[in-house]
């Protein structure tokens, strides 16, 4: 039987790689014949870089010195592919978990446009950013700063870093703003968020960064001020993404918006891969309705769909009314078995505290109870 091992990472517990080699392993402890190939996935956010690593022929590394989000020096990577293609990661210039302690009002997307701003120097004609895991609410102004703009109060003087600073924007100079390279910008967007209102990027995501209440409005406040500044479409899908990253790309260089998942699956092969699979497994930490708009298993399983295999869903846990394979809305009836690690360790602490453990037998019992 040929296994195509697919899943995206278990936020907080084990990278997509590290997931599907433990699947992989479980897998051919019980049927050690089989033809199981690992295809590591990602949807914009951590580990995006790892995932075209691994999976992009002629990939290469590239190290950088950058303002960190809290506005230290960190140290980061980013990826050179052929075709003189950059891509970074958002989450390695400014992401949270390079902060001590979250500073909603002051973190800062300075490190991303440095980068940018480096592969521009390598000569990168296209550029493609992962975004996802920030800590910033600055709408992407920090790193539209690096490349040469001034954000200005009313005074006409530049604003300080961070999303607090917003508030006070009084207009935009992007005279000395670094052109994009000529094929173009693509942010890979793990959430289709607006930029502004209850479901934007202050109000939905800004308490996961430390924001209480009144900060939140005033993300909310400086958010909407940048939008009128940049004119560009805060409703877009996405623009809300990586504390309005997404947004101030867009409206400030021109890039364009798309879901991160199946850019990243086409780009790692996902499609020629299926071609020659009779079963597909895939999956993430936490699986639910949001699961199936724009992450990594959603897009597998549309992809499985549309090449007539069927797929198997691993899990740490399945939030639903419901838990068996196709009669939960938050999973299709094309998939046709449902593993949980949660339910195999007893508990969710029990699954976190050892998910390489639970992902190995979660590939046992999937090997067990799939026939052929």
């Amino acid at each position: 039987m040929r296994v195509l091992i697919a899943p995206g990472s278990f936020k907080g517990s084990a990278s997509a790689a590290a997931v599907a080699a433990a699947l992989a392993r479980g897998w051919l402890s019980v049927r050690p014949g089989d033809q199981v190939t690992r295809l590591p996935l990602a949807d914009g956010g951590e580990g995006t870089l790892d995932v075209l690593a691994a999976t992009a022929a002629g990939a290469r590394w590239r190290r950088a010195r950058v303002t960190g989000p809290g506005g230290y020096p960190v140290h980061c990577r980013w990826l050179q592919l052929p075709g003189q293609i950059a891509v970074a990661e958002l989450a390695r210039t400014s992401g949270l978990t390079l902060l001590a302690r979250p500073d909603p009002m002051r973190s800062q997307t300075t490190g991303l446009g440095e980068v940018l701003g480096r592969a521009l120097d390598h000569g990168a004609r296209r550029i493609l950013v992962g975004l996802g895991g920030s800590a910033s609410t600055d709408g992407g102004a920090g790193a539209l700063a690096a490349l040469g703009a001034r954000f200005l109060d009313a005074a006409g003087q530049p604003l300080p870093p961070g999303g607090g600073a917003l508030a006070m924007l009084a207009g935009a100079d992007l005279r000395q703003l670094r052109p994009p390279p000529d094929r173009g910008v693509t942010c890979l967007a793990d959430v289709t968020a607006p930029l502004l209102g209850p479901g934007g990027a202050a109000a939905v995501y800004g308490p996961q960064k430390g924001a209480n209440p009144p900060q939140v409005a005033r993300l909310e406040a400086g958010l909407a001020r940048l939008a009128r500044v940049l004119a560009g479409d805060p409703d877009a899908p996405g623009a809300g993404a990586a504390g309005g990253a997404g947004y101030g790309l867009a409206a400030g260089w021109g890039a364009a918006i798309v879901p991160g998942a199946p850019e990243l699956s086409r780009l790692a092969g996902l499609d020629r891969a299926l071609a020659r699979t009779d079963l597909v497994i895939t999956g993430e930490g936490r699986f639910d309705a949001t699961s199936l708009t724009g992450k990594t298993p959603g897009s597998v399983i549309a992809a499985a769909v549309a090449a007539g295999v069927p797929v198997a869903l691993v899990a740490g846990q399945l939030h639903g009314p419901t838990r068996s394979a196709g009669s939960d809305p938050a999973t299709p009836p094309s998939v046709t078995r449902v593993v949980t690690l949660a339910d195999l360790a007893g508990g969710p602490a029990a699954a976190l505290a050892s998910p390489a453990h639970w992902l190995r037998a979660a590939g046992r019992r999937l090997a067990r109870e799939t026939p052929g």
